[in-house]
């Protein structure tokens, strides 16, 4: 659709599993939907498949970790659309953060696991006025399970995943009373056509090796029902145990 007043969503960190699948639910909905990613190569495809179910997007490139790319980025969003309603958080799973075991992460390694966080922070600061302004809109995020369930192996991987989530948690209670809503995902499991999942099946290294995985149309499906009830902070969805 291409209506000036239809709401607008912001996916940033777009792949090919979940945040495509959020912006395909959202837009199905009668969202515009922004993509942003450092991946500029994958954009063509990712506009293709939204543009094939009459959904109106752009993309946009930028690497979260980056003030100045994500401030230019969103800019460039709002230059193009007119607005941003609601914005999803879903960077790559903080793959500069640690993963030896957690009893050997050191303060170093803790900073640097906590540093990945920093972008979510960011995104979310530059929304927020705009729908402080209106009194309404969302912020969404995912994370992993070692959130809420030891995981010792993942190391400063957990302490980040912790840490984002504590942040989601606590934005649903601040933003409520002023009709914003915030909540995040929690996943346990390996999602489907992801990057992770595309590169694990052609890896030798875990042929016949049964994976649990989850469908990530039905993880975006459970992301729009915690946006649409505002009720919930958190939806955890495990299929790892």
């Amino acid at each position: 659709m291409t209506s000036t007043s239809a709401p607008v969503l912001v996916v940033l960190g777009v792949g090919p599993g979940l945040g495509l699948s959020v912006a395909h639910r959202f837009g199905t909905a009668g969202y515009r939907v922004a993509l942003i990613s450092r991946s500029p190569q994958r954009h063509s495809s990712y506009l293709a498949s939204l543009g094939d179910k009459g959904i109106e997007a752009a993309a946009f490139v930028a690497d979260a970790s980056r003030p100045d790319q994500l401030r230019t980025a969103i800019d460039a969003v709002r230059a193009r659309f007119g607005r941003i309603d609601v914005g999803y958080y879903g960077p790559a799973a903080f793959e500069t953060a640690p993963t030896d075991d957690i009893a050997d992460l050191d303060a170093a390694g803790a900073k640097s696991a906590l540093d990945t966080v920093v972008p979510a922070v960011d995104f979310a600061s530059q929304l927020l006025p705009e729908m402080r302004q209106r009194g309404s809109g969302g912020l969404l995020f995912a994370g992993g399970l070692s959130s809420v369930v030891p995981m010792p192996a993942l190391g400063g991987l957990a302490l980040a995943a912790a840490a984002l989530r504590n942040y989601a948690l606590t934005l649903h209670a601040a933003l409520a009373p002023a009709g914003i809503y915030a909540g995040t995902l929690t996943i346990g499991g390996l999602i489907e056509r992801g990057d992770i999942h595309r590169a694990m099946a052609d890896s030798e290294q875990f042929a016949g090796i049964a994976i649990h995985t989850l469908n990530p149309d039905d993880l975006a499906e459970r992301v729009w029902q915690l946006y649409t009830d505002r009720t919930d902070a958190e939806a955890v969805v495990n299929v790892i145990a």
